[in-house]
């Protein structure tokens, strides 16, 4: 799909039906057609228009042919089993003294503030278009970030509760993003760089200050994107400890239910023994009597054992008592 946008007297874009000097050709998901047709009505090699075609495609910027191509990475979110989970797509800022073009493959939320004109730019200024770009863009950064950092506490408060597999799952699905989020931000900052380096910014004293502004707001990511990575990362071990904990706990009661129910399976055992149990061919009670005693042992057995097991060994002193006790004594001796 592609549009057609001019600055107008009052410094608001409107649409245009036809390329026009100095109009912005905005190029989302085009045909190989598409991109034939803008490349010869703008003079712009036709590789350079489809770099951005590429999911893949990094950050960089390209200088041919009076031409100028800057691409940068911009946040989206997806929509997925798990949830919103968030991403990096590369979009491309080209401009010549004819016109400016950008080329994504879905829509930018940054690009549609320009053409209702809640942000105000001027096709006739291209350093302009793209400096405020990569403001809005940066700035985008960060409304993403907030956004993942409260997703993340939502989460753990679910996570503190119920401890389902969902939530460990969208935990992992923010920590990917924070991934894409950090190696965006990092590549978008060497793309600001080239940028500062243009003639344009250097001798203008406005762009410059601009330019100032976009860099402060990109860094301001950075540190943001690395504070929430760092934070979700110790949180994921955390819960991982949590998990474990709680498999022990559960093993530990499992093993006292199987010693438990141990003792009338080895008790309804003796009768297929040869010994002399009771009501067994008119036996006695003295004729038993190694049963009972038999019994009687393999409760106080098992009985011990689950109280070792749920308290401790409470015949072993910890450390703490015996430094106690030492203490004492040396209290007592002096």
């Amino acid at each position: 799909m592609v549009k057609y946008f001019f600055s107008a007297a009052d410094g608001k874009l409107e649409k245009s039906d036809k390329f026009l000097k100095n109009c912005w050709v905005d190029m989302v998901d085009p045909t190989d057609d598409e991109c034939e047709d803008v490349a010869a009505a703008t003079g712009v090699p036709e590789d350079m228009i489809k770099a951005a075609l590429d999911e893949e495609e990094r950050a960089r910027s390209e200088f041919d042919e009076g031409c100028s191509m800057f691409v940068v990475d911009c946040p989206i979110m997806e929509e997925g089993a798990n949830g919103d989970s968030y991403t990096t797509l590369p979009l491309s800022i080209i401009y010549n003294s004819r016109c400016i073009i950008t080329v994504s493959l879905k829509g930018n939320t940054v690009l549609k503030e320009f053409i209702t004109g809640r942000e105000r730019v001027y096709c006739d200024k291209p350093v302009h278009f793209a400096l405020t770009f990569m403001l809005n863009n940066a700035k985008r950064f960060l409304y993403c970030l907030k956004q993942i950092d409260r997703k993340n506490h939502r989460i753990q408060n679910e996570v503190g509760r119920t401890m389902k597999n969902t939530e460990i799952i969208q935990l992992l699905d923010l920590q990917n993003s924070l991934v894409y989020f950090s190696t965006s931000l990092t590549a978008n900052e060497r793309v600001h760089e080239k940028l500062s380096k243009v003639e344009a910014v250097k001798d203008h004293e406005d762009y410059q200050d601009l330019y100032d502004d976009v860099s402060i707001e990109n860094k301001q990511a950075i540190e943001t994107c690395n504070i929430y990575k760092n934070i979700l990362s110790v949180t994921m071990d955390a819960y991982g400890s949590v998990i474990s904990n709680n498999s022990n706990d559960s093993m530990r009661k499992l093993t006292i239910i199987t010693i438990l129910l141990a003792i009338p399976t080895m008790i309804a055992g003796f009768w297929g023994m040869n010994m002399p149990v009771p009501f067994q061919d008119g036996y006695s009670f003295l004729q038993t009597g190694w049963f009972w005693l038999v019994i009687f042992a393999t409760i106080l057995l098992t009985a011990g054992i689950a109280v070792i097991i749920v308290r401790g060994n409470p015949f072993k002193r910890t450390n703490r008592q015996k430094k106690r006790r030492r203490k004492d004594k040396r209290d007592k001796n002096k």
